[in-house]
């Protein structure tokens, strides 16, 4: 009879009752986001996973004005219009009610997220970290909502947008 160790042993005794046993790296609960532009063309993606504390987001999003600043927040609703110039996803998305911006005093909303750099070729490539929000049911749950890039950098104070400018991409989180 082949040698088989205790640990694949309990595996398959916990699989036949039924009991998952998955490494937790693959517990770590993931959405995904594609970016359209204005046209509604596919120019970029973001993957977001969730952590005990919020959740990381890597974006890469193609197309963008060469070497600037631009806005990044996370939207209330999750729909991308192109023919509405993206309008149709809402005001930042803000379960607290807040002010917004990372330099007042009672803020940031749960939409807020660092401005993004974008190359010479146009690609903007980051990891944010959002604390805020959560890819899991309650109040601050992004699933569902969406990612906008904006024209112009997010100023962290005017309200109630930042005065960010006009949205080039815009994502649906699922």
């Amino acid at each position: 009879m082949p040698h088989t160790s205790f640990a694949a042993t309990a595996i398959r005794c916990l699989a036949a009752l039924g009991l998952a046993v998955l490494p937790s790296t693959v517990l770590a609960q993931d959405a995904q986001a594609t970016f359209v532009d204005q046209s509604g063309n596919e120019i970029g993606a973001a993957t977001l996973t969730a952590t005990d504390g919020g959740v990381l987001l890597r974006v890469e999003i193609n197309g963008l004005p060469p070497r600037s600043w631009v806005g990044f927040h996370v939207h209330e609703i999750g729909t991308c219009d192109p023919a509405s110039q993206h309008e149709s996803a809402g005001d930042h998305f803000n379960p607290s009610g807040v002010e917004h911006g990372f330099l007042t005093d009672t803020g940031p909303h749960a939409g807020d997220m660092p401005n993004l750099w974008v190359d010479d070729a146009g690609v903007a490539r980051a990891e944010v970290f959002n604390p805020f929000i959560l890819l899991a049911e309650g109040q601050n749950s992004v699933l569902g909502r969406a990612l906008m890039i904006h024209a112009d950098p997010d100023d962290h104070a005017s309200q109630p947008s930042g005065d960010a400018g006009e949205r080039l991409a815009c994502a649906v989180i699922g």
